[in-house]
């Protein structure tokens, strides 16, 4: 599935929150939708890698405005977003999470 960031039923609010449906249909890969939430786990050889990795989402976070929850434990880090004004997920979210993808997939 190919990752659209634009919706033309969404009238050109990115901050209008989203379907379930809609959510499952367009989240990025690895990326789970559940409770009005949009997750996702990633793992790390190291408890440094993962730090690292969550001071990088955060710096990116600051840059697009738009800031996930994120959970460090041990090797795993869970990035969380959702749109506490839309009470769910939005496709600013959405936008978040691919960032998040493309994110690592520089580093690899």
């Amino acid at each position: 599935m190919s990752y659209h960031p634009y919706d033309p039923r969404m009238a050109y609010d990115p901050k209008r929150k989203l379907t379930d449906g809609d959510v499952q249909e367009r989240k990025p890969d690895g990326w789970w939708g559940d409770e009005g939430k949009l997750f996702r786990d990633f793992a790390f050889e190291t408890y440094q890698a993962g730090l690292d990795f969550v001071v990088k989402v955060a710096a990116l976070a600051e840059q697009r405005g738009h800031h996930p929850d994120l959970h460090l434990k041990y090797r795993r880090v869970r990035v969380t977003f959702f749109t506490h004004d839309a009470g769910g997920v939005t496709m600013l979210d959405l936008d978040g999470a691919q960032a998040v993808n493309d994110l690592l997939n520089e580093d690899r």
